[in-house]
């Protein structure tokens, strides 16, 4: 009877696998083409809003403050926002080697237009290329 039942336990194993190929290098379940990040609001929502939350508010907890975009003044001038995004501060990694010129600008925009913060002078991938750094930064541990 055991022999039966491991026997057709063997036999039944094929049925049980998924169909399609295994994918053991893929970082994620994930197949097809990454969307792109044309714009602020699109940079924002793949890259920023996982700590500074949807809304902007930021966000508390784990031993971790997210500093509010929303109503930040610090954002008046468009320099420091371009600077933190490409340099880091504090906890925030670095963007510099991940995002173009075009995508800080586009998101440095968006920050400071959005979540009541009305800074609307324009920012351009021009005032972003000056404040890239020679070197990337080096995380210290």
């Amino acid at each position: 009877m055991r022999r039966i039942i491991c026997l057709s336990t063997l036999l039944a194993l094929p049925l049980l696998a998924p169909s399609g190929a295994a994918h053991a290098d893929s970082a994620s379940a994930f197949e097809g083409t990454v969307q792109p990040m044309a714009t602020g609001e699109d940079v924002y929502h793949h890259v920023c809003q996982g700590c500074h939350m949807p809304d902007g508010r930021g966000a508390v907890g784990a031993s971790a403050r997210f500093p509010a975009l929303a109503g930040n003044a610090r954002l008046q001038v468009s320099a420091y926002p371009i600077y933190v995004i490409m340099n880091g501060y504090g906890g925030m990694p670095w963007f510099s080697e991940m995002l173009t010129d075009q995508q800080i600008a586009g998101v440095v925009g968006y920050i400071r237009t959005h979540f009541g913060n009305n800074y609307t002078d324009p920012v351009t991938p021009a005032d972003v290329t000056p404040q890239r750094p020679a070197i990337p930064p080096k995380e210290i541990y």
